[in-house]
């Protein structure tokens, strides 16, 4: 504790000030301010959308990541297969930009999810209210923000869904076999239903423990395709350490039913 005895000594006799106990302006840290970042659709009518991000988040939830991105556009690419008329779920979502441009292509329902911290949980529902309301795609109430905690009951987030996307979420190596029971309870027990993973090693030396969550999922009955690997300008962090290339290299996964009973 930072007090005037640990400072002064602690048998020193002092005369305290009257104002001791009031906290000087800069005594805490001010909380960052929320920010925006951009993303324009690649496919007509490209609505840019602007996204706000909380401040600071130790779940990271402040950034809009690359895979994310990524995985966005991906979705546009293939929105017949992945999400007209699709129930979809995104777990770990951040600040939500696949699942916004899920609810602009179509989705019949979108539930965008993350850990239930209030300021996550608000963030992503400022973003939902901000989509283009004149979307004709858009079927109220398409999209609706959720807490939940992988590898807990789901119920809660209704029925399964057709599309899951786990963006960015396979550092989190303690968490894989939560991330798979996850994708087992939510995903519909169909052979066309399929879970994206998309992430980017940003730390290098653990690249094969970020692989490791699919042999968790294959133990779990699920086959894994590698659908996509991108090569970008640069990475999130160009003073991070590790190998370069595979800092600004997004890599996407397609999880499916082995087989449906």
């Amino acid at each position: 504790m930072n007090s005037a005895a640990a400072e002064f000594g602690e048998e020193e006799d002092l005369t305290l000030p009257t104002n001791l106990f009031t906290e000087p302006a800069d005594f805490r840290p001010a909380e960052k301010p929320a920010t925006t970042a951009t993303h324009t659709l690649t496919t007509a009518p490209f609505e840019k959308l602007t996204l706000r991000l909380v401040g600071h988040n130790p779940l990271w939830g402040h950034m809009l990541w690359n895979a994310g991105r990524v995985v966005s556009t991906y979705l546009e690419t293939h929105a017949e297969v992945l999400v007209s008329g699709k129930r979809v779920l995104e777990l770990g979502a951040g600040a939500g930009l696949p699942s916004l441009v899920c609810a602009l292509r179509g989705a019949v329902e979108v539930i965008v999810t993350d850990y239930p911290d209030p300021d996550l949980i608000s963030n992503l529902e400022h973003n939902v209210s901000t989509l283009p309301s004149s979307s004709s795609s858009i079927q109220a109430p398409a999209i609706s923000a959720k807490g939940y905690l992988w590898g807990r009951d789901p119920s809660d987030l209704g029925s399964p869904f057709d599309t899951l996307i786990l963006s960015d979420l396979l550092f989190n190596h303690s968490e894989h076999q939560a991330l798979v029971n996850s994708v087992m309870s939510c995903l519909k027990k169909a052979l066309d239903a399929r879970a994206l993973v998309f992430f980017t090693p940003h730390r290098p030396w653990l690249y094969e423990k970020d692989l490791a969550f699919f042999d968790t999922a294959k133990e779990a009955g699920f086959t894994v395709e590698k659908v996509l690997e991108e090569v970008l300008v640069g990475p999130m962090f160009e003073e991070d350490p590790g190998d370069r290339e595979l800092r600004r290299t997004v890599f996407g996964f397609e999880m499916r039913w082995k087989e449906v009973l």
